[in-house]
């Protein structure tokens, strides 16, 4: 074993290891009173519903891209990732509707699929393309991780542990592979476009209120969409640099 593989595996390891360790843990209630509940046009929360629609447009593009491409090494896991973008518009939009688990289970599981395949994608390109078989395993822990979280808080314990794990972890080992296993391309500006939209989407989930009450007009969840929105989209732009020709 590579000294690479054998990091990503202590990270791994470690990673699951605490996780077993740590309490469960529930869905915080007030998880799901965003402040911004002003209702345009008859649409609930018109503004965190509404701000999912950037994911349609990248969804499609993205799809629209990978039929082109049938034959490329990497088309399952980008069909994967642009399946999961378009899914998220409507999942997070069902969800933002009517606040509650039970919409969050649809919010969620698109967004393991495309995780997932995103986690696939740069394993199979940077480590070993023989890594594109754990598609199919890696996308049924992720869905399983939701429908767990699901069962436990039907069951009134709840456990986002195996959830935060899959949605955490390959955050984690995405920019360790990038530096690990490094490659002559001119792919790298588009992972970094793509961890800083997605660290910043954190950051507006997080400053929800402070945002709204700084703007008086948009929401940080809302701006969190966009964010989200436009890392989807440098995926797109991951998904055009793979296919391109080495000379233009």
């Amino acid at each position: 074993m590579s000294k690479a593989s054998l990091i990503l595996l202590l990270v791994t390891v470690i990673a699951i290891t605490a996780m077993v360790f740590v309490d469960p843990i529930a869905q915080d209630p007030a998880y799901h009173l965003f402040v911004d509940q002003r209702q345009w046009w008859l649409i609930p929360n018109t503004l965190d519903v509404l701000s999912n629609l950037p994911f349609v447009f990248v969804g499609i593009i993205g799809l629209q891209y990978c039929a082109l491409h049938r034959d490329h090494p990497l088309f399952w896991p980008f069909l994967a990732v642009f399946v999961g973008v378009f899914a998220t518009a409507y999942g997070s939009a069902y969800y933002h509707w009517a606040p509650a688990n039970e919409t969050l289970v649809w919010d969620r599981l698109p967004m393991t699929i495309a995780f997932m395949g995103l986690f696939t994608m740069v394993l199979a390109d940077r480590v070993d393309r023989r890594w594109s078989k754990a598609l199919l395993p890696l996308l049924v822990v992720g869905a399983a991780s939701v429908w767990y979280w699901a069962w436990t808080e039907a069951r009134g314990v709840g456990d986002l542990r195996p959830y935060a794990l899959v949605q955490f972890l390959p955050m984690l080992l995405i920019p360790l592979i990038l530096v690990l296993y490094r490659a002559p391309r001119r792919d790298f500006g588009c992972y970094i476009g793509l961890i800083f939209c997605y660290g910043l989407a954190k950051l507006l989930e997080y400053f929800d209120v402070s945002v709204f009450e700084l703007t008086g007009v948009v929401s940080g969840h809302s701006l969190k969409h966009l964010a989200a929105a436009m890392a989807t989209l440098f995926l797109y732009g991951l998904w055009k640099q793979h296919t391109r020709k080495p000379n233009q």
